[in-house]
């Protein structure tokens, strides 16, 4: 997974930098993407499992037989032996899952990095498969961070960004991670043989909605399929999900049980009634009992906020509740209750995967109202990334408009009418919202529909509604403008339940 060593020859002049801005950072940046941002090329087939460069592979993987068959755990791996499956770049087209929704490519995050630093060459990217264990992928982050800013140091560019800093200190290392990313950073500095030393080397690390303490959604998706009958795609993450280390090191390590009159943590006997792996359930809680009360150097979270998030769950006879509530406990870490000594909820939100509390380890954060996937791609995101980079002194980014939150369907039929609902207005007034289709590179294609908001049919006094129609199956963006040049956007899949016709691997 790490980079091989690179030779930089001696310019026949002096190496000269392009025009800097007063700036531009000397330290070298390691993108980390999230669960399911690295493309996955399986090497005994020849071909890539998840990520194609066209969207109409989605249909094919989440609707037909065998169409994710690729991407499970297989018995060897599961020991150890790995090397089937490469992540060869970060996602470079939109993706979709139920349940996690929209994974928005990361071209845009790249793009952003590379224009505050002094040289190409001081970014990486790094890939990984994140079916695998969280610890696993944080060694080999760490390893490959290492020989990045060994090779950035002897580069001519870090010496010429070095004196055209006011420190002229020597480069060191910055993580720019989304979602599960940054646990992978996390155990790269705080659990591996290097990690004290790597994290020495750190000068900062920005987080972008990374669930630190779990998310009740890998619950969701452990759990999807029993009880009660669910749309095709969500069985088959289901199949899925169970076999992968690295959907259960997403679980919540939080007191998300809420059992009425008491509030505790998931074990691995409820994991396993749920629908998740007993064993990889143990190794997933001694892993963050591992990380539990390590902090990140010169870290900056990156928050959604003002998204429906569930937040804790009851689980009754195998089948999960979802539930929009959280807990809180007082200094002595005593359960808030109310006078009937129930315990207090509060709803918290968050960016409509992770909720608010999981997404940090301190209270300093950059709260912004954008779903999970617009995290790594919202542009008041990136102006937090550059900020972050550039160790800008200003009051922070624009952000979104306070409160506002977008809801739509996990999966939708073609031709069929679905809703689209914003909650935290107080009208329609000002407000634009357009369902446009996405092609492979992600940018808009053929089919754009504006979606007429009105008032709730319900009559709920914050909440507008508008009713769309899509004309085919495909990826498709749902846009809410409220006028402040920092849109609400999510990614919706559009398909039959299912499909006739071969899978990804048939």
């Amino acid at each position: 997974m790490s980079q091989p060593s690179q030779q930089y020859p001696a310019p026949e002049r002096p190496y000269r930098l392009p025009a800097l801005s007063p700036n531009t950072t000397q330290d070298a940046v390691v993108v980390v993407p999230g669960i399911m941002g690295s493309e996955l090329y399986d090497v005994e087939r020849d071909r890539v499992v998840w990520g194609l460069a066209n969207t109409g592979w989605l249909l094919r993987a989440w609707t037909t037989p065998g169409g994710l068959r690729p991407l499970h755990l297989t018995p060897d791996e599961r020991e150890g032996r790995l090397g089937r499956i490469r992540a060869r770049r970060l996602l470079a087209t939109p993706a979709w899952s139920p349940v996690l929704r929209g994974v928005e490519p990361y071209t845009d995050l790249v793009a952003t990095v590379t224009r505050s630093v002094a040289a190409p060459e001081a970014v990486l990217e790094f890939p990984y498969d994140w079916r695998l264990p969280v610890a696993v992928n944080a060694r080999l982050l760490a390893a490959a961070a290492r020989a990045h800013l060994e090779r950035w140091r002897a580069h001519p560019a870090h010496t010429q960004a070095r004196r055209h800093r006011v420190d002229e200190r020597e480069g060191r290392l910055v993580f720019v991670a989304h979602s599960m990313g940054g646990l992978l950073v996390h155990a790269a500095l705080g659990d591996g043989p290097d990690g004290g030393e790597l994290a020495r080397d750190t000068r900062g690390v920005c987080t972008l909605g990374t669930p630190f303490q779990g998310s009740a959604a890998a619950a969701l998706i452990l759990n999807t399929g029993r009880g009660t009958p669910v749309p095709l795609p969500h069985g088959r993450l289901r199949d899925l999900a169970v076999t992968l280390p690295g959907l259960h090191d997403l679980l919540p390590t939080f007191p998300c049980l809420d059992e009425g009159l008491n509030v505790r943590r998931l074990t691995t006997v409820d994991i396993a009634d749920l629908g998740g792996d007993k064993d990889l359930a143990q190794e997933s809680l001694a892993f963050h009992e591992r990380l539990r009360g390590r902090t990140l150097p010169g870290h900056r979270a990156v928050v959604g906020i003002s998204q429906r998030t569930v937040q804790s769950l009851a689980l009754r006879q195998g089948v999960v509740e979802p539930y929009e509530h959280s807990f809180r406990r007082h200094s002595d870490g005593e359960l808030m209750r109310d006078a009937d000594g129930a315990p207090r909820r509060f709803d918290v939100a968050g960016d409509g995967t992770v909720h608010r509390e999981s997404a940090a380890l301190s209270r300093a954060t950059v709260p912004l109202a954008l779903q999970h996937g617009a995290l790594a791609k919202g542009e008041a995101a990136l102006e937090a990334v550059t900020a972050f980079l550039e160790e800008d002194e200003h009051l922070g980014p624009p952000q979104a408009a306070a409160g506002l939150g977008l809801r739509v369907p996990d999966l939708v039929a073609p031709g069929a009418r679905w809703t689209v609902r914003v909650h935290g207005a107080d009208g329609p007034a000002g407000l634009e919202c357009t369902v446009e289709e996405v092609t492979e590179t992600g940018a808009p294609g053929g089919f754009r529909t504006r979606a007429a908001l009105e008032a709730d049919e319900y009559g709920d006094e914050d909440i507008v509604a508008g009713r769309v129609t899509v004309p085919a199956p495909g990826l498709y963006r749902v846009v809410l403008d409220s006028g402040d040049d920092t849109p609400l956007t999510q990614l919706v899949l559009a398909g039959a339940e299912a499909e006739d016709g071969p899978g990804l691997t048939d």
